[in-house]
């Protein structure tokens, strides 16, 4: 394994400081940046610790927090006792789906809400009601833009098909331009992403 240079580890600090808005560990954004990044695919938890400068026991508490979502995978090669891990093939998609689904359960909540607040002033209301009405549109719209993804992810699979399409480019059974989906924590969690987060230092753990 080589090792990393100056951008590439700044790169992985970006993407470390990224997912701490959204409510991760600088330790398990670290780890996302790197295993986007790294060559091989497949890193141990002893490459990860040397390359992010942690402790091996930083690591083990980052994968176990990162494996249930299904983006980082664990993976064992014959004969070998320890354990790889690596960005799973599907674990974006799947990770987005996840949060995906969740959408009605809380425009469920929402109407709870609404009807505790039934003869309450209608300012009082407000917030709320704003906030049903999100996901209600979400939960009306993100199927559609879930099969334009899969359409686009297959176009750009296909035999002869190009292998990142252009922004706004249009796929095969869609009408309509392909939208970037939405960013969601790898840990589960969503968050605004407006407070601030300082540089993720070599060796945070």
């Amino acid at each position: 394994m080589s090792t990393p240079s100056e951008a590439e580890l700044e790169f992985v600090d970006d993407v470390a400081v990224f997912f701490a808005r959204e409510g991760l560990p600088l330790i398990a954004g670290r780890v996302i940046g790197w295993l986007l990044i790294s060559d091989p695919e497949e890193q141990s938890a002893g490459q990860l610790a040397d390359v992010l400068r942690v402790s091996r026991s930083s690591i083990s508490s980052a994968t176990r927090l990162l494996t249930p979502s299904g983006l980082v995978e664990g993976v064992r090669r014959r004969g070998e006792r320890q354990e790889y891990f690596r960005i799973a093939a599907d674990g974006w998609s799947r990770m987005v789906a996840g949060r995906y689904a969740k959408t009605a359960a809380f425009r469920e909540l929402t109407e709870v809400g609404l009807r505790v607040l039934a003869g309450s002033a209608p300012e009082r209301r407000e917030r709320l009601a704003g906030v049903h009405q999100l996901y209600q549109f979400l939960e009306r719209e993100l199927p559609a833009l879930w099969d334009r993804w899969e359409a686009y992810r297959a176009a750009a699979e296909s035999p002869g098909g190009k292998d990142t399409p252009g922004p706004g480019a249009t796929v095969a059974g869609t009408s309509a331009a392909v939208t970037p989906g939405t960013c969601t924590s790898p840990a589960g969690t969503s968050g605004t992403g407006t407070s601030g987060a300082g540089a993720a230092g070599k060796g945070t753990e």
